[in-house]
């Protein structure tokens, strides 16, 4: 592979890495550049696996022999290594994990695809918070879901700190954005699913009762940290579903509720 050390910030694609603490620059940079950034040896691979490709690789020179496959598939990209204090000093944080790939970003499916051959989805209304985006992937793959949808305003799957808190799987979930929810309620509907929206409310029910009485094809809809689910969520839904809490909590984290509200479901369906 084209292995280059680098002792100065000078080259161009070097940009790829430049200010990774900067989230309001990357949201804007790496959906509209085109690319994403898959941190560590393992998330490089999960992205390559699921077709994607690299457009460089950074690391630390003792990572070299781990990311040798890389320059055997992909000959034509470099590979820069540099020590820990530049490294630091062009990503804005000490890289743990060794490596870091600026990976071309692929195009996003049409949500009819994804729809076609599942029967359970979760859908991300707004959850702005990244980490918990990563976290409800995780819990997606873990359990069994068959595509993770977001709203417009959801933030960025592909974003760093997103892919590495899902452990990869953002690479390998299927996912795709929706429309507004004025669009988006009748394209799930026309699919066949039930909405099926995580919120409290007088006229919810239990998670328990949901599952013991599934219908065939579930959107789990699940809504942002601060506010829970829109009205226009809420409109579009067919049924609210509660988790019942206990000592005076009112509801779980979204990470926490997608976990609960997944296995609850996927195991009812498998029994």
């Amino acid at each position: 592979m084209p292995v280059i050390s680098i002792d100065s910030l000078e080259h161009p694609l070097l940009a790829d890495y430049a200010d990774l603490t900067d989230v309001a620059l990357r949201r804007k940079l790496e959906p509209a550049g085109g690319l994403y950034l898959a941190e560590s040896s393992k998330v490089i691979e999960r992205a390559v696996a699921a077709g994607h490709q690299p457009r460089s690789v950074l690391l630390q020179e003792k990572w070299l022999p781990s990311l040798a496959w890389v320059g055997e598939r992909f000959p034509e990209v470099p590979v820069f290594v540099a020590d820990d204090a530049l490294l630091e000093r062009l990503t804005g944080f000490a890289m743990h994990r060794g490596a870091l790939a600026s990976m071309h970003r692929p195009a996003l499916p049409d949500p009819r695809e994804l729809l076609a051959g599942a029967r359970t989805v979760v859908v991300l209304d707004d959850i702005v918070d990244h980490t918990n985006v990563g976290a409800a992937f995780r819990s997606a793959a873990g359990l069994g879901a068959d595509a993770v949808l977001i709203s417009p305003r959801c933030a960025d799957p592909l974003y760093r700190r997103s892919v590495r808190v899902s452990m990869g799987t953002v690479l390998q979930v299927p996912w795709t954005r929706l429309p507004e929810w004025k669009d988006a309620g009748p394209l799930l509907h026309d699919a066949g699913f039930t909405i099926a929206a995580l919120a409290l409310g007088d006229d919810s029910v239990t998670l328990q009762e949901f599952a013991a009485s599934a219908p065939e094809k579930i959107a789990v809809v699940m809504g942002s940290e601060g506010d829970g689910l829109g009205w226009r969520a809420l409109a579009a839904a067919d049924v609210k579903v509660e988790i019942p809490m206990l000592h005076g909590v009112d509801s779980l984290n979204v990470a926490a509720a997608s976990a609960v509200a997944l296995y609850a479901l996927l195991t009812a369906e498998r029994r």
